[in-house]
């Protein structure tokens, strides 16, 4: 077993390279540039929704009250009249990237604790680097790629943009796999 102290290290390098990697996919890579779309006739849209008082927060529509009535031949209606969806409205004002970027890398860093914690269970220190990347990777790839499925489910996220986010998550688990297996303590 490895202590979890002893991997600081790798816990924050590898959530500042799997930063640097995120950024130049999102920022130079062209790969996520189709993951949302406009919405039509957008300022007729936005003046309706400010017109009804949409607030910031989630949002299902049709919305039904209640299972029964999901299931009621009105909100069948509308279902099929559509259109059907989720939306998320947030509070007025820029997007807060910086915040956002602060809270992406403490995920990161989370990730890497996971990675150190159940990575130093099942691997000594000493261990060869193939077996310190097999295990860390394998654990960061849970964290990094899998959580976009939940969205393709339960939300109609298109399959195609969760395979992206899911192709992201396995080059961030390689980077971490790389990181812990490059750090790791000699025994």
């Amino acid at each position: 077993m490895t202590e979890l102290p002893a991997l600081w290290l790798p816990i924050l390098l590898s959530a500042v390279f799997v930063f640097v990697v995120s950024a130049v996919v999102h920022m130079v890579l062209p790969v996520h540039k189709g993951d949302f779309g406009k919405l039509p006739d957008e300022d007729a849209t936005l003046a309706a929704m400010r017109k009804v008082g949409v607030t910031p927060g989630q949002f299902m529509f049709p919305y039904p009250a209640s299972m029964r009535e999901m299931n009621t031949p009105a909100m069948q209606a509308k279902y099929a009249a559509g259109p059907v969806g989720m939306l998320i409205v947030r509070e007025n004002g820029d997007l807060g990237m910086g915040k956002a970027l602060g809270a992406w890398f403490l995920f990161c860093v989370l990730i890497g604790v996971f990675t150190a914690y159940l990575t130093g269970l099942s691997v000594r220190p000493g261990a060869a680097f193939a077996a310190v990347f097999r295990v860390s990777a394998t654990v960061a790839l849970l964290g990094h790629a899998f959580w976009s499925v939940h969205d393709s489910i339960w939300k109609g996220v298109s399959w195609s943009t969760t395979g992206k986010y899911m192709l992201d998550g396995l080059a961030y688990a390689l980077v971490t796999g790389a990181v812990f297996a490059w750090l790791w303590p000699a025994a």
